[in-house]
């Protein structure tokens, strides 16, 4: 294998030799766990660790390396190896930290197209798919829901599946699927294309592991049932791991997520919800929001049935959402710029006392 293999293009190729990169070893983060990467140059793998620049000049953890990432790396007792330099990103797939507000968790890197994968039978839910299109929209990651385990159900419940998503107008490609009898695995093959990387992103036991295991003809990843007492997933993956298919495409395995906060990109919102958000431009106040004034271009649209009002609904919530998240950054960086003027003053003061 090689660094093409992985996905390695001219435009990384250029930036190298007009950065003077040239010293450094070039390879891919294949996976991530607990701030321990192994990284490929494509005919090795290296077990490796961030300099202590890079981690004392890093503005948020955004700036750690990611699964995805291409690293410049110097590389000791020949299968060790520091990271020196992560190489720009052409994407980054993002959601709000959990639990540590107005920060934000990298899920990966130099992404092309996101699987998102939702099971039919109880996790099905287009308000949660429109938050994985948020922040899909947002990086300029191209979408793809899977719908698996149909299987499981009767074959008018994935019609009405698929009428629900056309009621909110989700312009979304739609590949179902069933892990257990291979139906629709080869659609997704076929849409896979060589060097190109893909991410695959949902809760836990919708069946991402048994997919990637399905797209690699072998079983790498460990699988569990739904718990008994909650009939919800378990959490198998811990880590973020790619890999290389046989039709020479790349894949993002991710582990599930229970909570999807969108940051501050309004680009996503826009994208996911175009038809609320282009008919807020016609609203006769330009601060409407879009509940009780006159005159509200949506409201009317939601009267006269041509507007979902659960997706109205939705992006109201993720707005504020983003609200909160832009206030509690500006807080920060409020706080942050108090407390450089206050060492600034303890500075200055010891400096007149000394003297």
């Amino acid at each position: 294998m090689t660094l093409h293999d992985l996905g390695f293009t001219e435009e990384l190729d250029n930036y190298i030799r007009q950065n003077s990169l040239t010293e450094f070893t070039i390879g891919r983060v294949t996976k991530e766990h607990r701030e321990r990467y192994i990284v490929s140059d494509g005919n090795k793998d290296y077990d490796s660790e961030i300099t202590g620049n890079l981690r004392f000049t890093a503005a948020s953890r955004a700036d750690f390396p990611a699964v995805g990432d291409w690293v410049g790396m110097s590389v000791y007792d020949s299968d060790m190896a520091i990271i020196h330099r992560v190489l720009p990103r052409k994407s980054l797939l993002e959601r709000q930290a959990v639990g540590k507000p107005g920060e934000k968790q990298v899920i990966s890197s130099n992404i092309d197209t996101a699987l998102i994968v939702q099971s039919i039978d109880n996790n099905f839910n287009i308000n949660r798919l429109e938050r994985y299109l948020t922040i899909c929209y947002a990086a300029h990651i191209e979408p793809v829901l899977v719908i698996s385990k149909t299987d499981l159900v009767t074959e008018e419940l994935i019609a009405s599946v698929k009428k629900n998503l056309d009621a909110r107008d989700k312009k979304i490609k739609t590949i179902p699927i069933s892990n257990v009898l291979a139906g629709g695995i080869d659609n997704i093959l076929d849409l896979i294309q060589k060097g190109r990387t893909y991410c695959v992103v949902g809760s836990s036991g919708v069946g991402k592991s048994t997919l990637i295991n399905n797209l690699l003809n072998k079983n790498v990843l460990r699988t569990a049932p739904l718990s008994d007492s909650t009939n919800k997933g378990k959490h198998i993956t811990s880590h973020r791991e790619l890999f290389v298919l046989e039709n020479g495409g790349i894949i993002i395995d991710t582990p599930g997520m229970k909570e999807l906060g969108v940051i501050d990109n309004p680009d996503g919102v826009r994208s996911t919800f175009e038809d609320i958000f282009n008919l807020s431009l016609k609203c006769k106040f330009s601060d409407c929001s879009h509940t009780n004034e006159s005159g509200c271009a949506i409201l009317e649209a939601i009267q006269n049935e041509t507007i979902n009002k659960e997706s109205l609904e939705n992006f109201r919530k993720i707005q504020r959402e983003q609200q909160r998240f832009q206030t509690t950054i500006a807080d920060k960086h409020k706080k942050d710029m108090e407390t450089g003027r206050l060492y600034k003053s303890i500075v200055k003061e010891k400096k007149k006392n000394k003297y």
